[in-house]
């Protein structure tokens, strides 16, 4: 007797096939609708979260919110803080309003970006405190071989010692903790926030169209343009208190071949370098807001900024930066008391005085505006290439470039 022939039954990888075609079939209106609302983020989002134009844009509004507030709350309380003075006490108020500032909308911008603190923006790397101490000794050490070389080329002299007995004290704790203020400021917005932001949002281009701009805005304001800055929205800018925009200009050139030939060999970690370039530049152009500033003062600040950069990439925080920008300054104002950006400083504990050509001697600006300083900050980069350039970059932030805004 002949078996029975059943007809087939659908195989498994059949059935499998006919339910893949079906979830392919709900995947792709799936696709298509994550697309088109994908879409509507990609301009404020990218690859790594807010786009980086935007994250500035909204900590720069949330600055200028803090500080006004902060601010108009201090001079309630304390109305001599609205008198310009360069005294210890009112630094202290006065760089503590735009500290403050910074933290409230540098945390916003975190959470809104989902950091974990401030600390992810180049301040969480390791030995901190190590490399803060390193930083203070460096930062005394470079000012003062500055001063001696002044001093040896007869460019500085030294006069009477202005403090006696308690108050070298008092006021070199008071300098100390101004200046300390000064430094985790400036390089908690140029060497931690900015540089880590734009590293992961930054191309070539992008940065070359914002230091052009830069220099754009200098060549108007500097030839009687100011109208135009008005009409495009930049007459806000701080006011040129000097002649030093050539030191602006001189940045921006010195890091132009550099930047393009990374970005010609699409090098691994360009962005870092590119953002570095920016911020750099941006480091002198706020100083363009000082008195008694010369171009090499200015061209000097962007230079020391980009070692502090080079500082961030190898030590891995902005830590050593912060430490040697505040003992620089310290030891310029209150130790040697010599001008600081053209200011001179109450409570200092030694005299000092220019002579001779400004060129050499810095003149009104103080030794930041001698061409010696130069000479210096190489070898500041010098010692901090041979101390730290044999450890493996530590290259904090993310370096993939994504378009900056939109």
């Amino acid at each position: 007797m002949e078996p029975e022939i059943q007809p087939p039954v659908p195989s498994a990888p059949l059935a499998g096939d006919a339910m893949e075609r079906a979830g392919s079939s709900n995947s792709s209106a799936i696709d298509r609708d994550s697309s088109e609302y994908r879409g509507l983020l990609w301009i404020f989002s990218g690859s790594q979260g807010l786009r980086a134009g935007w994250s500035v844009s909204m900590a720069y509004l949330l600055y200028k919110i803090f500080t006004l507030l902060l601010g108009n709350f201090a001079v309630e309380l304390d109305p001599a803080l609205a008198r310009a003075s360069f005294s210890p006490g009112l630094v202290l108020i006065e760089e503590l309003i735009p500290l403050l500032a910074i933290l409230a909308a540098f945390s916003l911008i975190a959470l809104i970006e989902r950091q974990k603190s401030v600390l992810a923006y180049n301040l969480a790397g390791p030995r901190r405190s190590v490399h803060f101490c390193a930083g203070l000794m460096a930062g005394f050490t470079a000012l003062s071989a500055l001063a001696g070389a002044l001093a040896w080329g007869g460019w500085l002299h030294f006069g009477v010692v202005a403090l006696n007995g308690a108050e070298i004290f008092r006021f070199g704790a008071l300098w100390a903790g101004a200046f300390l203020l000064v430094g985790l400021f400036e390089e908690g917005v140029f060497r931690c926030y900015l540089q880590f932001t734009l590293t992961r949002g930054i191309n070539f281009w992008w940065a070359l169209g914002i230091v052009c701009t830069l220099c754009l805005d200098l060549l108007l304001r500097s030839n009687g343009y100011a109208g135009i800055l008005a009409i495009i929205g930049l007459d806000s800018l701080p006011a040129l208190k000097s002649n030093g925009v050539w030191g602006v200009y001189g940045a921006a050139l010195l890091g132009l071949p550099p930047c393009l030939l990374l970005h010609i060999r699409r090098a691994p970690g360009a962005a870092f370098w590119q953002a570095a370039w920016v911020t750099s530049t941006l480091f002198g152009f706020i100083h363009l807001g000082n008195n008694g500033e010369n171009w090499i003062g200015i061209f000097a600040a962007a230079t020391i900024g980009f070692v502090f950069c080079v500082s961030v990439r190898l030590t891995g925080s902005a830590w050593w930066a912060i430490g040697c920008h505040a003992a620089w300054d310290w030891g310029e104002t209150f130790f040697y008391g010599a001008a600081d950006s053209g200011n001179v400083a109450s409570g200092h504990y030694l005299t000092t005085t220019p002579a001779g050509n400004a060129l050499w001697s810095g003149g009104s600006d103080g030794p930041e505006g001698s061409l010696l300083v130069l000479a210096v900050i190489l070898l500041l980069l010098v010692a901090l290439l041979a101390i730290y350039g044999r450890n493996k970059p530590a290259a904090p932030g993310r370096a993939i470039a994504e378009p900056v805004a939109g």
